[in-house]
């Protein structure tokens, strides 16, 4: 009888990881004078946050940029350098980096600072879709609200780290939930420009379930909240058929997801693709658009609601 010995790519993953966190933390933890924080962040929304709280005071190496999609990334051999080399780790949680959950589970118990930005918001407010049976839906920046919260866990962690600098963050994590809370105002005002009747969005998959709670849209995906799940023909004909008779004026691609199966359901409804959206992760650093950069938070937020209010009027 033959006995396997391969081991599991992620499970390699995590022995390497381990390894390095285990090295680090025979390190003396006094960092040297001036020296800055440094800090691994995942999915792009969550290293711009970590980058408005932290300031000069850290350095931010992300994991995942423009059009990555982080339902199906797997770690690479330069983020388990980065993961290494950070004295501060945050990621979204709430499984949205499915194939590095598991890292991230197991490093918190060798590494002591490791933080889900989700653990600041109250179970109450999370949405937990039938389909995603046992998880809570993840994508809940686009909420800003609930993305305001998620600050507070940035202010703690890195407070946590170096306690000295935490009434630097502190300060920096007030004037963060100042910008978003002025941010969550604009949409309101920029959503009220559509009646009620035709804030309908179509996209590839379901990432919008909170943007539709905080802004008032019936939010409808062709695949679900994750992007694992693909979607068959009788989905297609489904969401075609939903289109037909509310009478949507466009459907949107996202930057993330591939566009072929939305495309294809606009040719069947005959609509138009209204524009592509941002959903799992922002657009590319320095790219401006009416005046905001779509490498930012508050440039990802702006885009997608210009975008999907000028193609539903």
């Amino acid at each position: 009888m033959r006995i396997r010995t391969t081991m599991n790519p992620n499970r390699r993953l995590f022995l390497a990881v381990v390894a390095a966190a285990a090295a680090a933390m025979l390190l003396p933890e006094s960092r040297a004078a001036g020296a800055k924080i440094k800090v691994a962040a995942t999915v792009s929304m969550v290293t711009d946050l970590v980058k408005q709280v932290g300031g000069d005071r850290i350095e931010v190496a992300g994991l995942m940029g423009a059009g990555v999609d982080p339902h199906l990334y797997k770690a690479t051999a330069a983020d388990v350098v980065k993961l290494q080399q950070a004295d501060v780790i945050f990621y979204n949680g709430l499984v949205l980096e499915g194939k590095m959950q598991d890292v991230f589970a197991k490093l918190a118990r060798t590494k002591k600072f490791v933080y889900p930005l989700s653990e600041s918001i109250p179970v109450e407010k999370l949405l937990e879709p039938p389909e995603f049976e046992g998880h809570y839906d993840p994508h809940v920046w686009f909420d800003v609200t609930l993305w305001a919260m998620c600050a507070d866990t940035v202010v703690k962690g890195l407070g946590e780290f170096s306690p000295k600098d935490k009434p630097y963050f502190e300060r920096r994590g007030e004037e963060v939930r100042s910008k978003l809370a002025a941010l969550h105002e604009w949409a309101l005002k920029k959503s009220a420009e559509l009646p009620k009747e035709k804030r309908i969005l179509v996209t590839s998959h379901d990432a919008y379930n909170y943007f539709g709670r905080a802004y008032g849209f019936q939010v409808v995906g062709l695949q679900g909240v994750s992007t694992v799940t693909e979607a068959g023909l009788k989905d297609m004909a489904k969401l075609v058929d939903f289109i037909k008779k509310h009478k949507v004026k466009a459907v949107f691609v996202e930057s993330s997801v591939s566009p072929a199966a939305i495309k294809r359901i606009s040719q069947d409804a005959k609509v138009k693709v209204g524009g592509e959206l941002f959903s799992d992760a922002m657009g590319t650093p320095g790219q401006i658009e009416n005046g905001y950069d779509l490498g930012t938070y508050e440039g990802m937020i702006k885009h997608n609601l210009t975008t999907i209010v000028e193609a539903l009027k």
